[in-house]
């Protein structure tokens, strides 16, 4: 019952921002007096959803790449490699620091100081320790599930986690972020992370700090004092750890 009241609600919001549109639309048009441009009702696109009382925004992937690029401010690294990310923190990273952006489904992005190329998390296209500043962020979490057309391997983030340990040079940094909270497979989104798993994934490196982004917003913005303790209270939490390789 509760479901079926819910969507009747939603019907009457949606019916109800129609007639508000065609209203709006007659009050402009009769304002529209300075012949700048015509004001025709074939002209129209209804963006119904946006009158909103604050400005919306998913939590995990707008706090993590604000994460890391404070600390990519903090040690500034003379270039940085980024595997997957999402695309916008790269591009926007690029007007400071020279990118390189790797990931399986390359993207033909153009920009200066921004380089773009396909690889494969599980067999990344670097000697051993490398790297000395690179970013891997709500990435390993979808590996070996198919989803973005890689091979199905329930062993693919575990691969990964290697590798990223593998290409990391001494004295190196990794900006690191999985959902974590209770551990489980949603299939065949993404993998959920306990925060001992990642430490453990990660024995050989050492953990800089950690932040988590709660799935409460009642919560706040980024806690970075927060413990494994808070990841364990969370169901879809999002975890941003930085860790370093020792020199």
């Amino acid at each position: 019952m509760r479901k079926m009241l819910r969507a009747i609600a939603k019907k009457i919001r949606h019916i109800w921002r129609q007639y508000k549109f065609m209203g709006d639309f007659q009050t402009f048009k009769k304002k529209s007096n300075d012949g700048r441009f015509s004001v025709e009702w074939k002209n129209r696109y209804p963006c119904l959803d946006d009158n909103t009382k604050t400005t919306g925004f998913d939590r995990h992937y707008l706090y993590h790449p604000a994460w890391a690029a404070r600390i990519l401010a903090e040690t500034k690294p003379a270039e940085h490699v980024d595997i997957s990310s999402t695309l916008n923190f790269s591009t926007m990273l690029s007007a400071f620091v020279p990118v390189h952006f790797y990931d399986f489904r390359p993207a033909d992005v153009r920009l200066s100081n921004l380089k773009s190329s396909a690889a494969n998390i599980v067999d990344l296209p670097f000697d051993d320790s490398s790297v000395k500043s690179i970013s891997c962020m709500h990435v390993v979490e979808h590996i070996g599930l198919g989803r973005y057309g890689d091979p199905i391997d329930p062993e693919g983030d575990l691969k990964a986690f290697k590798e990223l340990d593998r290409v990391l040079a001494k004295d190196g940094n990794l900006l690191f972020v999985v959902p974590v909270g209770k551990p489980r497979i949603m299939f065949n989104a993404h993998r959920i992370y306990s925060y001992e798993q990642v430490l453990e994934y990660f024995s050989g490196l050492r953990l800089v700090s950690f932040a988590l982004i709660s799935e409460r917003p009642e919560d706040g913005g980024l806690n970075d004092v927060a413990t494994g303790k808070d990841v364990s209270e969370q169901n879809y939490g999002c975890g941003c750890f930085w860790f370093k390789k020792a020199a």
